[in-house]
Parts: C-alpha cells; sequence; structure tokens
C-alpha cells in the first residue's frame, strides 16, 4: 500500500532530487500567481488548490464535505502532473494555452481534459504556467462549475 502523504515535507521528500528542484518551482510559480481566494491543501495524493467551504459552501459535488478542487500538482512514475479543472471547464483557456505552449515550448504539449504533463523537466514553462495562474478568479471558477454541473445540482 502506498504511504498517504499529509504534509508538504513529507511530500517534498519522496521526491529525487532533479525532481524535487522542478516541482518546488512549479509549486512556487502557482503559488506566486494564483488569485486570492483559493486556499492550500493536500488531499487526493497531490498538492492542491480549492475554492474554500466559505466561498462555496456546497463544495466538492462528488463530496460536499471537500472543497471544490481548482488545481492540483502531482508527482506521477514518468512525469509531473498539474490537473486545472478550469481548462478542463472552460475551452477559451484550453485554446489559449495551446496556442500559447507551441510558441514558447519546442516539445509537443502533452495534455488530457485537464492534466499537463511535464516529462522534461528542464521545459516546463514557469511563465506560462504562471500566467495561466492568473486568469481565473474564484468567482469566475465558480460559476464556470455551476454552469458544468448536471441540472439537477445546480443551485
Amino acid at each position: 500500500m502506498k504511504n498517504i502523504t499529509t504534509t508538504v515535507e513529507d511530500f517534498l521528500a519522496d521526491l529525487e532530487p532533479r525532481r524535487r528542484e522542478a516541482f518546488v518551482q512549479l509549486w512556487k510559480t502557482i503559488e506566486e500567481h494564483l488569485p486570492d481566494g483559493f486556499s492550500f491543501g493536500i488531499g487526493y495524493g497531490m498538492m492542491g488548490w480549492a475554492v474554500p467551504h466559505s466561498v462555496y459552501p456546497k463544495g466538492y459535488h462528488v463530496d460536499p464535505k471537500q472543497p471544490l478542487p481548482f488545481v492540483g500538482l502531482a508527482s506521477q512514475k514518468n512525469f509531473i502532473a498539474l490537473y486545472h479543472m478550469g481548462l478542463y471547464m472552460m475551452p477559451e483557456h484550453i485554446s489559449w494555452f495551446q496556442a500559447e505552449y507551441a510558441k514558447r515550448v519546442p516539445n509537443k504539449l502533452d495534455m488530457g481534459k485537464s492534466c499537463i504533463r511535464f516529462k522534461k523537466l528542464d521545459a516546463i514553462p514557469f511563465d506560462l504556467i504562471g500566467e495561466l495562474m492568473e486568469r481565473i478568479s474564484v468567482l469566475d471558477y465558480v460559476e464556470a462549475y455551476e454552469r458544468n454541473l448536471p441540472t439537477k445540482q445546480r443551485s
């Protein structure tokens, strides 16, 4: 059974030094550029930022006891993963991100619906990630989340 990490220190201690350096820089980039109102925590096996219950009392529809997840940062076996739920729910941001990534990074974007995979640690576009974090406010995200909920779960 895999250890469940509950502190930043434990999380970072599990990373090999080269990956830890890139991971910490990515974490700091997110922290520096994320709009006010999101809260930091560790959950779902990763570091993450969420909309706290004080802002969105209904919480995450899958488990209302949990705050509404926004961005997650994880170290997977072969890559660092950045999960950005705003990209998943707001297609205009996906288009922007894909176009900007192609302009700035020589290697192909490896991305799923909300997951951006960084396999080449020296090719992480920290400046672009900073800009991505600045694009969506807490209230914009909550509005997009509400729009994307199934009708029966909307307020």
